[in-house]
């Protein structure tokens, strides 16, 4: 018998696949949603087979902000638990001489991700139940020099999940925001990650399960992150304005 429905926003990449399985796992069904969805066939019928789970597949463009109130609709079960994977990195450099590729960033990671979960939270607050699970990025806790632009729009998305959560919380719906510090996806392919401060896409799987189960509102997926941030956060601003990080 299935524990409920995930949907997972933004499936395609290492991290939403990996959660996926996780939850699948669990006995959890599962709806994988992303853009080119047909793409997605052997991944729904790996997961199928493996875990025993019901698992669809459904087009999702998370840029597409007029088309999300459809999208949910046309889901075949309102999901119990949504997680969005939804990101977008990009390049600093190139950010900071085209404005449409900046856009580009901001708008994956806070404009689409927002939609959506506007979308989600107002149907299960309707419901009085469900946990909505944001991933966000230890990038916007502070703006730096070498990454500022996707730390804005990571900034502006904790924000939205913190509020929502507050706003949520005496109605039966739980947000959670995940702050995963360096993960080893494609999307971080040929950077130079320290070991110890990088996460696999399983431990990040596991810490989001582990959070949902227990009502948890903020993770650093590798607690040592929280100790990090907390030093650079402290920084003062004319210290921090000529440190190159």
């Amino acid at each position: 018998m299935s524990k409920g429905t995930v949907l997972i926003l933004g499936a395609r990449s290492d991290m939403a696949m990996a959660i996926a399985h996780c939850f699948a796992k669990e006995g959890y069904d599962i709806q994988l949603a992303a853009r080119n969805a047909d793409g997605l066939v052997s991944d729904t019928s790996d997961i199928a087979l493996r875990y025993q789970v019901a698992v669809t597949q459904h087009e999702f463009d998370a840029l597409n902000t007029a088309s999300h109130v459809a999208f949910v609709v046309h889901l075949p079960v309102l999901p119990d638990i949504a997680v969005c994977a939804v990101g977008y990195m990009g390049e600093q450099a190139e950010n900071e001489r085209c404005t449409q590729s900046a856009s580009l960033v901001m708008r994956s990671n806070y404009e689409g991700p927002t939609s959506i979960l506007a979308v989600l939270a107002n149907l299960f607050e309707q419901r009085g139940s469900g946990t909505l699970v944001g991933i966000s990025s230890i990038a916007g806790e502070r703006g730096r020099a070498t990454n500022y632009v996707y730390g804005s729009a990571k900034a502006g998305f904790t924000a939205f999940l913190s509020g929502l959560r507050n706003r949520l919380a005496k109605k039966g719906v739980h947000v959670v925001t995940v702050l995963p510090g360096f993960v080893a996806t494609k999307m971080t392919d040929g950077m130079d990650l320290p070991a110890k401060l990088t996460a696999q896409p399983k431990q990040m799987a596991d810490a989001i399960l582990d959070a949902v189960l227990k009502r948890r509102n903020v993770i650093y997926v590798k607690r040592i992150w929280q100790l990090i941030m907390m030093i650079i956060r402290n920084i003062p601003e004319k210290v921090f304005k000529g440190m190159k990080i």
